[in-house]
């Protein structure tokens, strides 16, 4: 059964206006997202995959803008909308969890007192009500204890529990999409995991949406029902995440999967992607990752489309891993 569409993005282009020029910071990128649906994005540091969560909640800030695109979320263009649209939309349908829990906790005030707000900032009920909701998505996250836990403060918690009260405050106003830019990265693996298998369920309970921004291939694999990949502000290659994984089609996600030190032999030399990402300053006319890339030829100093190579996967690239043809049991 093919579920419904929550959220569709068309071409979005975010650039920062600087004295050294313009970065192209996100430039072309397209993808939809349904209910129920996690979405990994991923890629290395600078690529761009961070830029776009913000430019999904409206938070890119000069000398960055939003240049084009459309963000529709459930219906309703974003891209075009005032400051006081995206206050009443925030929270309320679409909400972040970032990275660090203290861009989201404020550090004097009790963590009922911060909830509570959130609600209330939404929704018309008494606090009564609303500390109740705090206490239900406190215990929803895992964390035990909710009622002694509202009445402290977030220096009283520990790294990973500051992160669950984020994702229970993320959850509050029960959102329809949640972006989720590399929430667990700090966390030991334990608490990584438990954080993981609470979100997985959300979304298969809820019919929440989420956009889980990684450079953890791991992650990705272990929680994404689709992944897409993203290089010098683009996406070059986007699929099922197994199928992905299994069989990458683009030279930049070979070469990501390859580095991880659990695809390797023991005692052999990891994998390494030669050279280093462009400036988004000054991107390369062709394919931009064609000078770190072992199948580059003439052919790419145009760039390629991303085109659909098999149902539902996509790829960016003239010299594909594997091409149509290739993937019905041919050579690769």
């Amino acid at each position: 059964m093919t579920r419904e569409t929550i959220l569709e993005v068309q071409d979005l282009r975010t650039h920062f206006f600087t004295k050294a020029g313009v970065a192209r910071a996100v430039d072309g990128v397209s993808f939809s997202l349904a209910r129920g649906e996690v979405l990994g994005l991923v890629g290395e540091s600078g690529s761009g995959k961070t830029v776009t969560g913000f430019s999904l909640m409206g938070l890119v800030d000069p000398p960055g803008r939003l240049v084009s695109g459309s963000i529709r979320l459930g219906g309703q263009e974003l891209a075009n909308l005032p400051e006081e649209g995206w206050r009443r939309l925030r929270g309320r349908r679409i909400a972040m969890i970032f990275q660090d829990p203290m861009m989201t906790l404020n550090p004097v005030l009790r963590i009922d007192t911060q909830m509570i707000e959130a609600i209330r900032a939404h929704a018309g009920v008494s606090r009564e009500a609303a500390r109740e909701r705090a206490r239900e998505a406190l215990a929803r996250v895992g964390i035990p204890s909710p009622d002694e836990r509202l009445a402290a403060y977030p220096h009283q918690f520990s790294g990973g529990m500051r992160q669950r009260v984020a994702i229970a405050i993320a959850l509050l106003n029960e959102p329809e999409v949640i972006v989720a830019d590399e929430p667990t990265t700090a966390l030991d693996v334990t608490i990584q995991a438990q954080i993981l298998y609470e979100v997985q369920k959300l979304c298969a309970d809820t019919g929440l949406a989420m956009i889980w921004i990684t450079h953890d291939l791991a992650v990705v694999g272990g929680l994404a029902d689709r992944v897409a990949v993203m290089y010098a502000g683009r996406i070059v290659e986007q699929g099922p995440v197994d199928a992905v994984l299994d069989a990458p089609f683009h030279p930049y996600t070979h070469g990501l999967i390859g580095s991880v030190p659990s695809q390797n032999h023991r005692g052999e030399r990891l994998t390494q992607i030669p050279g280093m990402a462009p400036s988004l300053l000054s991107l390369p006319e062709g394919c931009s990752f064609a000078a770190r890339c072992p199948r580059a030829d003439g052919a790419c100093t145009v760039m390629p489309d991303l085109a659909e190579l098999e149902a539902g996967r996509f790829s960016r690239c003239h010299h594909p891993h594997r091409t149509l043809e290739t993937a019905r049991g041919g050579a690769a």
